[in-house]
């Protein structure tokens, strides 16, 4: 069991550390960070658009913190201009009390960490060993599957993300693949069914035809939380920008949670380059819970669970994309209004029309 804390950054001089950091306010100048706790991959972070130092590392969280303090911010203001939240990894394989157990035991250690929100990767309830057994299993939103997660939601008093799950579909063939999200009273608050379908044939791999026993969705939901205006998603979702183009600049959302089952190849190819381009394409956070692992002789999932800020940064992740486990980050909202305030994209947005007369 791995839980890292991807918002720590330990300082070797703090005195030194604040002194530089006022010096660079003063010069306009934003410090880039390292994260020492997620295997050390820097990323450049400069949201006052300005020069970088590339010796004054802190992380994009404790920056804020600082800045605030150095402005005079009390604590309770910091307190309530950010809100922590959990992204969870695991392998679930196609037995629903074992998932359950591994899902009620992150849930507890996020609850305790502090986190008001809680994501899930995709398929966290059960991953069918053969063709068939999601349909088997599914069942409605109501029925005794997701009340248990209701009630864990209610008995750690915690929001829940939990995308997709097979919920009964029209027929006896088709299910659909369902983001739900609970709130911290055990109510079902939104959900969204997947709009895109995963119909690919992966190189040297095998051919996935998801269409065939899933119906897909075909409405945009965003809904409201203690962390933020939630974007909901899943999986291959990701790799179409217009739907986090709506989901932002129509219906306002600042977080974008993305649960997944990537493949390993796509995994590699392509897993973090598009989670970063939608953080800082749409200016939100993105939160994405990803399944990890060999399921079955026949499944395995690449993993790598991330949390990304609005400027596209990894402010959290495992230090082993092949654990189980979770990792937490902070919400700022002090944060996301600053980028979205400098670098006003909403209002540099063209409308839909503006491109059908420019076509040539």
């Amino acid at each position: 069991m791995v839980c890292t804390f991807a918002n720590t950054t330990y300082f070797k001089d703090a005195k030194e550390t604040k002194d530089r950091l006022k010096t660079s306010v003063a010069h306009n100048e934003a410090p880039q960070h390292k994260m020492l706790t997620s295997q050390n991959l820097s990323r450049p972070y400069n949201a006052l658009g300005l020069s970088l130092r590339p010796r004054y590392r802190v992380s994009p969280p404790i920056l804020s913190h600082l800045l605030r303090a150095l402005t005079g911010e009390s604590n309770s203001e910091m307190a309530a201009s950010s809100v922590r939240v959990a992204a969870a990894q695991m392998t679930s394989i196609n037995d629903l009390a074992s998932n359950f157990a591994t899902c009620s035991r992150l849930v507890k250690e996020a609850a305790s960490a502090g986190a008001k929100l809680i994501c899930f990767p995709e398929n966290f309830a059960f991953v069918g060993a053969k063709n068939g057994e999601s349909l088997e299993i599914a069942e409605p939103l109501d029925g005794p599957i997701m009340q248990q997660y209701c009630s864990l939601a209610r008995e750690s008093s915690i929001w829940l993300s939990l995308g997709g799950f097979q919920e009964k579909g029209p027929d006896d063939k088709h299910l659909c693949n369902t983001h739900v999200v609970i709130d911290d009273n055990g109510n079902i608050q939104s959900t969204y069914k997947k709009i895109h379908l995963f119909d690919v044939d992966i190189p040297g791999e095998r051919s996935y035809k998801e269409s065939s026993f899933t119906e897909a969705g075909k409405n945009i939901v965003a809904v409201d939380s203690p962390v933020g205006r939630l974007g909901l998603t899943v999986c291959y979702d990701l790799r179409f920008p217009e739907l986090y183009q709506q989901l932002r600049f129509q219906h306002e959302a600042q977080v974008l949670l993305v649960p997944a089952t990537f493949t390993v190849p796509t995994g590699q190819a392509h897993w973090e380059i598009l989670l970063r381009a939608r953080a800082i394409e749409t200016q939100c956070y993105v939160i994405a819970a990803a399944q990890t692992g060999k399921h079955s002789e026949k499944r395995q999932s690449y993993g790598d669970t991330l949390i990304i800020d609005p400027w596209g940064t990894v402010v959290g992740r495992l230090p082993d994309r092949l654990s189980t486990g979770f990792t937490v980050a902070d919400i700022d909202f002090s944060l996301l209004d600053s980028i979205r305030t400098r670098m006003p994209i909403s209002k540099h947005r063209k409308p839909i029309d503006f491109w059908k007369s420019a076509s040539l």
